[in-house]
C-alpha cells in the first residue's frame, strides 16, 4: 500500500529564514503561499514535498526529526559541504561530528545539524551488509574496520 513519503511538515519562526536555508541545502521552492506563510519544497528527483509553516508571532515551534536521503559518496563530502555553507554539523550519541555515525541495526550511516529553529534533521545513506544489533554507534571508518567492509 504504501509507496513513499509523500510530504512532511515543519514550523519555523521566521519563514523567509528558513526559506533561506532549505535553499541553502539545494531544496527547489516550488511554492510559497504569503497568506498561509507557507512554503513548500521539492525533494529529490521523485518531488516529495516539504512544508514549511510559520508560527504566528509568541508561538513556540515544535520541533521535528526528519532524515534527507543521499547516497553514500555526498554523505562522506557531507559535513564539510555543511560547514562550507554555515551550518554546524551535531554531535551524536557521544561522537563528535568528524565524520558519519553508523546505526548497525539498519545498516546506514548519517551526519545531523539543525535548521535554524532546532529541528533536527539528518543526512542518511545505507550501507552495504546486514544489519547488526550492537548497540554502539561507530563512526563509519570503524563500522568499515570492524566488518571488513570496503565503501562502494
Amino acid at each position: 500500500m504504501i509507496n513513499n513519503l509523500y510530504e512532511t511538515h515543519i514550523q519555523v519562526k521566521n519563514l523567509e529564514t528558513s526559506i533561506q536555508f532549505y535553499k541553502t541545502l539545494g531544496l527547489e521552492l516550488c511554492n510559497l503561499i504569503e497568506s498561509r506563510r507557507v512554503a513548500f519544497f521539492y525533494i529529490g528527483e521523485n518531488k516529495q514535498l516539504l512544508g514549511v509553516w510559520e508560527v504566528p508571532s509568541g508561538q513556540e515551534v515544535m520541533k521535528r526529526h526528519f532524515a534527507f536521503g543521499t547516497d553514500l559518496d555526498q554523505l562522506l563530502k557531507s559535513i564539510e559541504w555543511l560547514k562550507e555553507r554555515g551550518i554546524e554539523p551535531l554531535e551524536k550519541f557521544g561522537k563528535e561530528p568528524v565524520e558519519p555515525i553508523v546505526h548497525p541495526w539498519m545498516p546506514a550511516a548519517a551526519v545531523y545539524f539543525y535548521d535554524p529553529d532546532g529541528n533536527e534533521l539528518e543526512f542518511i545513506s545505507w550501507l552495504q551488509g546486514s544489519p547488526q544489533n550492537t548497540g554502539e554507534m561507530p563512526y563509519l571508518s570503524e563500522w568499515i574496520e570492524n566488518n571488513n567492509k570496503t565503501i562502494q
